[in-house]
């Protein structure tokens, strides 16, 4: 249980730490949230719960198609705040996103890559 609780403080006090940055400088903030700490810190947990490479190398690869769609995202949101305010833009990114993840995934499939 203890082991969980460090995971959940550890995990939380990233997303913390972003936003406190964020709140200063946009830049800075931009720029450790952008650095791959979440999927790093995901392999960490994998690798000290399983000591699998083939389970982190899939993860690594699921991530990397996966970042792609993920990108509509940065590109929509800031572009439609000024236009439709910050519900329906968050809503409308999000949605995009999504929709970008599920062409990734049928592409993906149809090219006969298995993830």
């Amino acid at each position: 249980m203890a082991y969980y609780l460090v995971k959940l403080l550890v995990s939380a006090g990233l997303i913390v730490a972003i936003s406190e940055i964020s709140k200063r400088t946009g830049y800075l903030g931009g720029l450790v949230a952008s650095l791959p700490l979440v999927s790093l810190l995901a392999i960490g947990w994998i690798w000290f719960e399983t000591h699998d490479a083939v389970k982190i190398a899939d993860f690594s690869r699921s991530v990397f198609w996966f970042v792609l769609p993920s990108l509509l995202f940065f590109v929509l949101l800031p572009w439609l705040l000024p236009k439709i305010g910050f519900y329906a833009a968050l809503t409308a990114a999000c949605l995009a996103t999504a929709a970008g993840y599920a062409v990734m995934a049928a592409a993906l499939a149809r090219a006969g890559i298995s993830l």
